[in-house]
């Protein structure tokens, strides 16, 4: 599989278009109607090819750009490089797999974190808080929580649906793994009330930071 062209790959996303899954991914704002489970197969036969995931990229199709980021190399690319595909991937997805599957394996990353969490356009910030979320979990070492938590206390509320979401990740997320912060982690959750009525699935952890907070922190504990 790794000899396909472009086109031949274009062509064979074409064939996987199922207007059932166009309409539940529309419903979130992807416009593509390829199953993510038989685009991960297709991903999984061609294996890594740069080259081959640039020119996906290129095409500025929804469905061809995911599985550019699924066969791409993360740490292949320059810095400037990501930032101009993080404000082309205008699509919720593309966007959340950028971040995850490339930008946070890419050498570039705390450059692009600290460049992208004040930037004015609210879903490139929503990709900063992203990352910053990664090191509050993983490697909280140097970040200043308490500004952080002043930041989300000030913003937080009043912020465009993705950045809150973002910003709302971190609060959880600072109160889940630093128990110094989490009493006022908490404090924040309740008194902003952001996301508090978000429609949770039985069985699902609520979005809104009090919930989500004190339930991890219980299983942590189990």
């Amino acid at each position: 599989m790794t000899g396909m062209t472009t086109a031949e790959v274009m062509a064979e996303l074409a064939a996987l278009e199922d207007p059932r899954a166009r309409a539940v991914n529309e419903k979130h704002g992807d416009d593509h109607g390829v199953n993510l489970g038989k685009l991960r197969a297709l991903a999984k036969r061609l294996k890594t090819q740069q080259e081959l995931a640039s020119e996906l990229w290129a095409t500025g199709d929804t469905a061809a750009k995911l599985l550019a980021l699924l066969i791409c190399r993360p740490k292949a690319f320059e810095r400037d490089e990501l930032d101009r595909m993080l404000r082309e991937a205008r699509t919720p997805k593309v966007h959340d797999w950028l971040v995850n599957y490339v930008v946070k394996k890419n050498p570039h990353a705390e450059e692009l974190r600290l460049a992208w969490s004040g930037d004015p356009d609210p879903v490139v910030a929503s990709a900063g808080w992203a990352l910053t979320t990664e090191r509050v979990a993983k490697k909280p070492e140097g970040l200043d929580l308490a500004r952080l938590l002043d930041v989300i206390e000030a913003e937080m509320k009043t912020a465009p649906d993705r950045l809150q979401w973002a910003m709302n990740h971190c609060l959880a997320q600072i109160g889940i793994e630093h128990a110094e912060h989490r009493a006022r982690a908490i404090g924040i959750g309740e008194r902003l009330e952001v996301l508090k009525d978000y429609p949770t699935p039985p069985n699902c952890t609520s979005p809104f930071a009090p919930v989500w907070i004190t339930e991890m922190v219980r299983r942590q504990h189990a």
